[in-house]
């Protein structure tokens, strides 16, 4: 056992045994209360400082109106806010609570807690530049095609957002030029990706601009004429301000580097990182080194197919023949929607069978927006808001067709949609008996560790349509292991950018653009990528585990059930929680 393994397995005994210990000196209400409490001021200040987390998430007390206080002073209040309350987390013994839901409270508590904590070291304000889901650019289109509309109120907080964004940039100026002076900066290539996104949203004409949809949305003149007056005076200007800016004073002192490594502090960033989004705490070498294994088994099975399927071809030349030749490839970009309509519908008609909790919630598709096909984004699940006002949306990339292998559209629906993140996360959004800091809250360990689960529990569920899908299914888990051998090469190895898209290539049925789209989100995002691997291969072990030690009593559907029941929780509570299920049900 690496010591990364001994870390997680220290950190889920430790939870176990709580389980089995309480102190019956203790008032577990007044404890439970407290809990409560810390859980509440938790939620409360994350939605404070990050309002737009109210919009995303459907919260129906949300401020639709408001930003992000993205200055450095900004930035240093709220973390100064997160401090006080891991304080008070510090001085709670949870044991009394144990296997009650406040023991699940106080566990996804504390987890956000020292992960954001842990990962100040990074200095994110300073070098904010992405290309990915976590740029200023795709977080505010993505969350104006959620903005609530329909109303004088909101079409006033609809526009109060958008009259706020040239400020926000403003101050993401500032932030970058105290970045370069103290040694912090995004890599050129990002940069150079961002320009030309920003490019692409200033060509747009002012009615199609991205962030138009809430009057697209909304049937009022008035309204469409004041969002498209203050894209065009206020919120436009601004975007090219901040472009010429990345472009003539930015991007020539922008760091050649991709690894954060080359920041200040980079290497400790970097697994800080890793253990905000997996919750676990593993070295760089440690996420390298799994990668590779987990490589070499997934590539086994992918032989087993292709012996089967494909006359025994060499991955080699199989591969890139999936990805390219015609007839594995799609005709329309309303093919690749059709694929991913049909096995929604499977995955409705199946879920009975393998889940007892069920979400009231439907999921349907939508093309992402033209900017953001260009950058590659294959998929992304958006949830359905608390007042039933709208599905859940799965955003999908039709794009370049043509480019887009057969096998790599199955697998993805099922991650995005079901039963991948629409039953995790509308599941748990229903529970309105869970407190809401279980409700509403994600980590990647688990939320992305269960979703390509879900890939491979579809192949059990008779969701994909051939041995060519299956293939899909394979090249995503390769795709995933490649992504923790990419991440940690490129962050701390000082892997370049041709190498990094030669594995992922080399080892998966990826078109070339969307490949290219993923490395730059490694680089764009360091420490999130390895996090897949590490959750999806825990919740497997805590499987076979159960059906081990329960044998013929073992139940695939109480099992998924424990899984998601109490929404997003860290992977060593997790283990605890499935542990002490498969030890009450051996009495």
């Amino acid at each position: 056992m690496n010591r990364s393994a001994r870390h997680f397995a220290v950190v889920a005994v430790l939870l176990a045994s709580s389980a089995c210990a309480p102190s019956p000196d203790q008032d577990t209400a007044a404890l439970a209360a407290r809990v409560d409490s810390l859980a509440d001021a938790l939620f409360d200040s994350t939605v404070a400082v990050n309002p737009e987390a109210g919009t995303a998430q459907g919260l129906a007390n949300a401020e639709h109106g408001r930003i992000t206080d993205n200055s450095i002073a900004g930035v240093a209040a709220a973390q100064a806010t997160f401090d006080a309350l891991y304080q008070r987390a510090l001085a709670i013994d949870p044991s009394p609570l144990a296997g009650t839901p406040r023991w699940v409270t106080y566990g996804v508590l504390r987890e956000q807690l020292e992960g954001r904590r842990a990962t100040q070291v990074c200095r994110f304000e300073l070098w904010g530049v992405a290309s990915y889901v976590n740029g200023w650019q795709a977080e505010y289109t993505d969350l104006a095609l959620i903005q609530p509309v329909g109303s004088d109120t909101l079409r006033t907080l609809a526009l109060a957002r958008v009259h706020a964004l040239p400020g926000y940039l403003a101050k993401e100026i500032a932030n970058l030029r105290e970045g370069l002076r103290l040694g912090y900066s995004s890599p050129k290539v990002i940069v150079t990706n961002v320009i030309g996104q920003l490019d692409r949203i200033l060509a747009t004409a002012v009615p199609q601009s991205p962030f138009m949809s809430p009057a697209q949305r909304d049937s009022t003149p008035t309204f469409r004429e004041a969002m498209a007056r203050a894209v065009e005076t206020e919120l436009n200007p601004a975007i090219r301000s901040y472009r010429d800016f990345l472009a003539n004073e930015y991007l020539p002192k922008a760091r050649e580097a991709l690894g954060v490594s080359a920041n200040p502090d980079g290497l400790a960033c970097y697994r800080a990182t890793v253990r905000s989004f997996a919750t676990v705490d593993m070295a760089p070498d440690s996420v390298f080194e799994i990668g590779l294994q987990q490589m070499a088994r997934i590539e086994g099975e992918m032989r087993v197919i292709a012996a089967r399927s494909f006359q025994g071809e060499s991955l080699v030349t199989l591969l890139p023949r999936l990805r390219t030749e015609r007839r594995f490839t799609f005709g329309t970009p309303q093919e690749i929607i059709d694929t991913a309509q049909a096995v929604i519908g499977r995955g409705k008609d199946a879920m009975g069978k393998w889940f007892g909790r069920l979400p009231r919630a439907d999921v349907v598709i939508q093309p992402y927006p033209e900017f953001r096909q260009k950058a590659g984004a294959p998929g992304q699940y958006q949830s359905a808001p608390d007042d039933g006002s709208r599905p859940a949306t799965f955003l999908i990339n039709p794009s370049k067709p043509t480019e887009r292998s057969r096998a790599d559209v199955e697998n993805i629906s099922i991650h995005e949609a079901i039963p991948g993140h629409h039953l995790q996360i509308a599941i748990a959004k229903e529970r309105t008996d869970l407190h809401r800091l279980s409700r509403y809250s994600f980590n990647s360990g688990f939320g992305e560790g269960w979703a390509l689960y879900a890939e491979r529990l579809g192949d059990e569920m008779g969701l994909y349509s051939s041995d060519l899908g299956r293939m899909g299914m394979l090249s995503s888990e390769a795709f995933r292991a490649a992504r923790m051998v990419i991440d940690a090469g490129v962050h701390t190895k000082g892997w370049t950018r041709p190498q990094a898209l030669d594995y992922l290539l080399s080892h998966t049925v990826l078109s070339r653009d969307i490949a290219e789209g993923e490395i730059d989100r490694y680089i764009s995002w360091p420490g999130q990528a390895p996090s897949y691997m590490i959750g999806r291969s825990e919740i497997m072990r805590l499987r076979e585990q159960a059906r081990a030690s329960l044998g013929e009593r073992f139940d695939i559907r109480a099992f998924h059930d424990r899984v998601l029941e109490d929404g997003t929780v860290p992977l060593a509570l997790l283990r605890a929680k499935i542990e002490r299920w498969i030890a009450d049900d051996r009495r």
